[in-house]
C-alpha cells in the first residue's frame, strides 16, 4: 500500500511539472495515465533474478531453528524435517538458550555451513560466526518481516526452497555492519524512532514508513534527543529527531523499490538523518524530502548518555560514542538455485527522474535498464 501511495504522490508531481513546463491539461493528463499503466507493470519488468557461480553443497551443514519466530512458522511447515531430509544436522534454539554458544559448538564440531530460520537479529548472530570461519551461510525466511532475506534475493514466500541453498545453490558475497562491535545485517535506528520501536505498536514498523512514522510516532511536542554526528561535508551537527544507520544504503520515498537495499555488496554504510520536526515541516512545504542520506564507510554517532537504539528491529541501549563499520564481502551466502539472487531494487534505476524514464519504457514495451550486478567472487577453494 505504501508504494502505491508514493506513486500516487510520483505521479502527481510529474502532473504539476509537465504543467509548470507549459504542457496542457489533456497532455500531462495522458503522460500520467501512461506511467500509471507502466507502474503497474513494473513489479514485473523489474523482477530480478541473477545466475549466481554453481557452488557444491557442503558436507555437514546445520540448520538453527527457532520454533516461535514468525509466528511459529517453522512448526507450521515442519522446517526441522523438510531440513534433515535434505541432509542436514537441526538445532532447535529453545528459550534462554545462547544462539552464538550453540553455533560455535557446532563449528567446533565440524560443521561446514550455517544456515538460520528465525528473525533478522539471529541472522545476523549465525552470519558473524560464518563470516569469522569464512563458511557458507543461507538464510532461511522464517522471521516475521525478513528484511535481509529479501534483499539478499531470498524469495520470503517460499521458506521451504529456501533450505536447497545447502543443496543446490549458487554463492555471492555480502557485506556485514557494526556497530560497536555488534554485528548487524539491515540497521540501527537512533532518535524517536529508536525510542518508539520499544513500544509494541510501533516494533513492527517497515521501513519505507520510518520516516514518515517519526512525527507521528510521539507528536509535535516530543523531545528531540540530542545526537552529535558529522555530516559528509565535514560540518558538526547535534540535533536530529531520527537516525538511520544500515547495513548498505536503503531505497527511500521512491515509487518502486522503496525500503530495499539495492545491493548488499557496496562497501558503504548507509545514513539517513531526519531533521527535527520543525525543520521536517518547512522542508515539506517547500518541497524537499524532510531527510538527507548519504553512504560512508564509517560513521560515529555522539551523546552525553546511553543511546535507545533499534538494531535489526530489536530495541537495545548502546554506550556513546556509537562506532558504525562496514565489513565489506565478508559474508558467504548460498541462495536457492530457484529464488531471484539479488534483492528486487537491484535493476530499478537511482533517482526520480531515471524511474520515469523506465517507466515510460515500460509502457512503450522496452526494457527498463540493465540488469544488476552482484558480487558472486568466490576465495580459493569456495567452490
Amino acid at each position: 500500500m505504501a508504494s502505491f501511495c508514493g506513486a500516487g504522490l510520483a505521479f502527481g508531481f510529474t502532473f504539476g511539472v509537465l504543467i509548470e513546463s507549459g504542457w496542457n491539461l489533456v497532455q500531462a493528463g495522458i503522460v500520467v495515465v501512461a506511467l500509471a499503466g507502466a507502474f503497474g507493470l513494473a513489479r514485473e519488468a523489474f523482477s530480478v533474478r541473477v545466475p549466481l557461480p554453481d557452488a557444491a553443497p557442503p558436507e555437514r551443514p546445520v540448520l538453527f531453528f527457532n520454533p516461535k519466530s514468525g509466528g511459529g512458522k517453522a512448526e507450521q511447515l515442519n522446517l526441522a524435517e523438510e531440513a534433515r531430509s535434505r541432509g542436514f544436522r537441526t538445532v532447535e534454539l529453545t528459550k534462554g538458550a545462547d544462539l552464538a554458544q550453540l553455533v560455535r559448538a557446532e563449528v567446533d564440531a565440524g560443521a561446514d555451513g550455517l544456515a538460520m530460520a528465525g528473525g533478522d537479529g539471529s541472522q545476523a548472530i549465525v552470519a558473524e560466526i560464518a563470516s569469522e570461519h569464512d563458511l557458507p551461510y543461507a538464510c532461511i525466511p522464517a522471521g516475521t518481516r525478513n528484511h535481509f532475506a529479501l534483499d539478499l534475493g531470498v524469495d520470503r514466500e517460499d521458506c521451504v526452497g529456501a533450505l536447497d541453498a545447502f543443496v543446490e545453490a549458487g554463492e555471492r558475497r555480502v557485506d556485514l555492519a557494526e556497530v560497536n562491535g555488534r554485528v548487524f545485517v539491515n540497521n540501527v535506528s537512533l532518535g524517536i524512532y529508536a525510542e518508539a520501536v520499544q513500544k509494541d505498536e510501533y516494533r513492527e514498523a517497515k521501513i519505507k514508513t520510518l520516516l514518515d512514522t517519526v512525527p507521528q510516532v510521539l507528536g509535535p511536542d516530543a523531545e528531540v534527543p540530542e545526537l552529535d554526528w558529522t555530516s559528509p561535508s565535514g560540518k558538526k551537527h547535534h540535533s536530529g529527531a531520527a537516525i538511520l544507520v544500515s547495513n548498505n544504503k536503503y531505497r527511500l520515498g521512491k515509487a518502486v523499490g522503496s525500503g530495499t537495499r539495492p545491493k548488499i555488496d557496496d562497501g558503504q554504510l548507509g545514513i539517513a538523518v531526519l531533521a527535527d520536526p520543525v525543520a521536517a515541516g518547512q522542508r515539506l512545504k517547500s518541497f524537499q524530502k524532510p531527510w538527507r542520506d548519504w553512504s560512508a564507510a564509517e560513521f560515529e554517532v555522539g551523546a552525553s548518555e546511553q543511546v535507545a537504539a533499534g538494531i535489526d528491529g530489536e530495541a537495545a541501549m548502546i554506550e556513546p560514542p556509537l562506532e558504525f563499520k562496514i565489513r565489506p564481502g565478508v559474508l558467504r551466502v548460498r541462495i536457492a538455485r530457484q529464488h531471484p539472487g539479488a534483492s528486487p531494487s537491484a535493476a530499478i534505476p537511482d533517482g526520480f527522474f531515471p524511474e520515469i524514464v523506465a517507466l515510460v519504457r515500460i509502457a512503450l514495451g522496452r526494457p527498463p535498464a540493465d540488469g544488476p550486478v552482484v558480487n558472486h567472487h568466490l576465495q580459493e577453494g569456495a567452490r
